[in-house]
This record gives C-alpha cells, structure tokens and sequence, in this order.
C-alpha cells in the first residue's frame, strides 16, 4: 500500500487531523507507528460511542501500526472535565478497578489482541511523588489552561473548577510520553488534551504526537454525546434484542450518522439512501443487523430481527397510535402517559399492567416507576396489540 493509500485509509472519517504533513511523513518512513488511544473505565460497559475510536485504532492495526490501548484507572480518579458544566464526583478505588477489568474484556470484540500494548497509567502515577507533580505542573501555565473552552466557559460563569480537574490534561499528555505515541485518537472534545500531550512529548525530547480526532457519536435521543450517565447509550454487551430495538428507535436523521461513524459500508448504504434506492426503515434493519452481529454473531443478529419484526407485524390488524405531548413535558410518569394515550384506564389499571410486565418501553419492559422521556424514548406498547409512537411538540404535531 503506498503512503497516500495509508494516509487515506487513516484519516477517513475524522474530523480533523494535526500536523496532517507530519502524519504523512511518519507513514512514509515504513515502521510500525505507535497509535495511542486513552479510555477512562468511569462505567462498567463499553457503549457504541466508545467503539468509534476503538474501530479506528484496529483500522491502524490492520495497516501494520501497534496499538497503545491506555485503562486509565488513575485518570479516572480525576474524571475527564471536557466537555463538563461541573466537577465530576469521584469514583471508588473498587470501582474503577472493577470497571477496568470489564473494559479490557470487552475492547477486544473490537481490537486484535495479538498487536494491542495495553497499559493501566497507575503503573506511572502510582510512584509518583510531590516533586514529579510539581515538574509536571510547571510545563504548563494557568492563562493556557483557561484555553480550554469548558474551563474558560465554567470560570467566565463563575462555576467552581477544582485545581485537580487542571491536572487531568496534563496527565493524559503524560501517558503519551510513556508510551512514546506517534499518533493519538480522541474525540473532537479531547482537541486540548491532545495538543498538552504533544506539546509535553516536545518538552521530553519525543518527536510530539499526531493528533486525530474524530466526531462524537450523539446517543439515542440525538441531542447529546452518547454517555451512559445521561441513559442515551447503546452498550456492546446490551442484550441482542435490546440493542436491535434501540437502534431501531432512532430517528431516520441520527440513523445517517450512525451509519457514517459505526458501519463499515457507509458509502454504499448512505448513498442509496440519497438515490432513493433503499429506504431509512431498511436501512436501519441493515445497520441494526450488522452491529449486533458484530457484537454478538449472526445468530443472534437473526433471532434479533426475528423479534423486532413479529413484535412490530401485529400492528397489522391496528393503525398504530400516535400521541403528541407538550412541548415542556421533559419527562412523564409511565402510568399517567398509559392513561393520557387511552392504553388504561387509569393510573392504577396502569400500575398492574406495569407490575405484570405487559408494559415495554422501546421494547424493553418497565416498571410502575418509569418515567418516560419524549426525545429519547419513544415507542411505548402494553401486550400484543396496543402500540404508540409518542412524540414530542418539538418535532411536529400530529401527521
């Protein structure tokens, strides 16, 4: 493959690329490059949003390139402050270690194990000592920091930013040191922390790494950053029927950027779409298909479809429901919304059919407690035949 190819290769799908003439030149220099990508085990699953960057780096793999998978298990102590409007609240030694170990269960659905360098960054920071800290700290001054647009947004509204959170850049360019990367993946809100670990790599006499962003997947509801915190995640290890569903829930528009980030035949299925040769409910089978195969085999894939599509078929013999709520209804009572779109009678008719499991959100059955929230959830059903599709005012009335 010559270097243009492999340039091509590397940099397709990403947002932004810099130095993209020094990435040119380390591929060109034929050895194996040292491709970098942090995770922070701050859940127990790896969700759809996380495997954007992980299917990169096994891209840079199957080009020839070693993979540096960092567990940041001391990171974490910290907690990623990009992207954030406040402090993250800490997590237990016990439960990040326990997050750790699922995580490196999981990358490897993804990643080649026999190319993949994984390393815990408590390797280095767990030896260091006051004066390691006091040198880190120095290379980087606090005008610079404010730089950073959630730093500089949070300080200009006067919300706290604890001085730790000011550590966190700087220890994840310190990994990039250890680890001597050439290259480091990251989302497009991970731009600052990636330009402090090249510029700490420069510092140390390294070449300083290359860095490649790449676009963050929006969750379910299509509105925010798919984050298990915010419940708008799709999980890896999410059941087959679970995940099927789910993908089957969004909206035609989020289904197009699904595809370009997630699938590996976006050009041809998104370019039938635009000539009108497939249709988006197809589409999204395809797609839905094709990740739960990935993650789970065919079989289950199979048996997945199987279940969405005798699930939606009895709406055969009845037009479905569609119910519009108020526009400031930001989330709903299951039970009051069973009785609002006529599915019971009354709240306490609808409690019983939630206690009898007969009530599914999306295709996932919900207790008495559930509320409902228009935008990320959105098909509610009770028993074989009563199915609504329930939409917020935002997105239009009634059709």
């Amino acid at each position: 493959m010559t270097t243009t190819d492999q340039l091509e290769r590397v940099v397709a799908g990403a947002a932004n690329v810099f130095p993209l003439d020094e990435l040119r030149a380390r591929l060109a220099s034929g050895r194996p490059l040292r491709v970098k990508l942090g995770v922070d085990p701050t859940a127990p699953d790896i969700h759809l949003g996380h495997t954007v960057a992980l299917t990169k780096l096994r891209q840079c793999q199957d080009l020839g390139h070693q993979a540096v998978l960092i567990i940041g298990d001391y990171t974490a102590r910290i907690g990623d402050p990009s992207g954030r409007s406040v402090t993250r609240p800490p997590l237990s030694v016990d439960d990040i270690d326990r997050f750790a170990a699922t995580y490196e269960a999981q990358v490897f659905k993804i990643l080649d194990r026999s190319s993949t360098e994984v390393r815990r960054n408590s390797e280095w920071f767990g030896t260091f000592r006051l004066d390691d800290v006091l040198r880190l700290v120095s290379q980087i001054t606090v005008a610079r920091m404010l730089e950073r647009d959630d730093f500089q947004q949070r300080h200009g509204a006067g919300t706290p930013i604890g001085l730790h959170e000011f550590l966190y850049p700087l220890m994840q360019g310190y990994d990039s040191v250890v680890v001597r990367a050439d290259i480091e993946l990251g989302g497009t809100d991970q731009t600052f922390n990636l330009a402090v670990g090249r510029d700490l790599q420069r510092g140390a006499g390294q070449a300083g790494q290359v860095a490649l962003l790449l676009p963050l997947l929006e969750g379910v509801d299509g509105k925010h950053k798919m984050s298990k915190s915010l419940g708008n995640h799709i999980g890896i290890t999410d059941p087959p029927e679970e995940m099927y569903g789910k993908l089957m829930s969004i909206s035609d528009e989020l289904m197009r950027r699904y595809i370009a980030l997630l699938s590996t035949r976006p050009d041809e299925m998104l370019s039938h779409l635009e000539r009108g040769e497939l249709h988006p409910m197809d589409a999204k089978k395809r797609l839905a298909r094709e990740l739960v195969a990935r993650y789970h085999g065919d079989d289950d894939a199979t048996q997945a479809e199987a279940f969405f599509r005798e699930r939606f078929q009895q709406r055969q013999d009845n037009e479905p429901i569609v119910a519009t709520l108020d526009p400031e209804v930001g989330e709903i009572w299951i039970c009051q919304l069973l009785k609002q779109i006529g599915f019971a009678a009354s709240t306490s008719e609808a409690r019983r059919l939630a206690s009898q499991g007969a009530v599914r959100v999306d295709g996932n059955a919900v207790d008495a407690e559930f509320r409902f929230r228009p935008g990320h959830d959105r098909l509610v059903s009770v028993g074989r035949r009563r199915l609504a599709e329930v939409r917020s005012g935002r997105s239009g009335g009634t059709p």
